[in-house]
């Protein structure tokens, strides 16, 4: 199974709009530099996350693009995911070891939206994107991320 990234979004502040990159660097541990969560300024709820689930998320445009069918267009990053991808279905990504170009990558979470999403679009979002959230990542080793990296499935001697 491969895919591609099709775009990046990254943001410095909570609550700020995504702005879209042509390259991000992925820092194992923290995320992508000069995002709110690398930042540590991130919107964190009181639930608990799984260790790694803040340093990245994934969301399918073949998702978003039935978002849209269904009547709730987003623009380009609307969505607060950090890399949008085409081609590959994240769900058989959770639990796995992925790379994102030469960026290794471990599913830890599905990414379901949640209410400060509607919040900071002003939007009901919630029901729309049910079950079409993405994926969260940790990041196991980093590296650059760009627009049009291959993402792909490793077995364990790639690791």
């Amino acid at each position: 199974m491969t895919g591609s990234v099709t775009g990046i979004f990254i943001t410095a502040e909570a609550g700020a709009p995504m702005r879209s990159v042509n390259e991000a660097r992925a820092v194992a541990g923290t995320g992508l530099e000069g995002d709110r969560y690398w930042v540590g300024v991130g919107f964190y709820s009181a639930t608990p996350t799984t260790p790694g689930a803040r340093e990245l998320t994934l969301i399918a445009e073949e998702q978003l693009d039935q978002v849209a069918r269904d009547g709730f267009p987003l623009a380009p990053g609307e969505h607060r995911r950090n890399i949008s991808t085409r081609g590959v279905a994240l769900d058989e990504l959770l639990g796995r070891r992925f790379r994102i170009g030469g960026v290794l990558c471990e599913g830890v979470r599905a990414c379901p939206p949640c209410n400060h999403l509607e919040a900071v679009t002003g939007r009901a979002l919630l029901a729309p994107l049910i079950d079409r959230g993405g994926l969260r990542a940790r990041i196991v080793t980093g590296g650059m991320i760009r627009v049009g990296d291959v993402i792909r499935l490793v077995d364990v001697s790639d690791n």
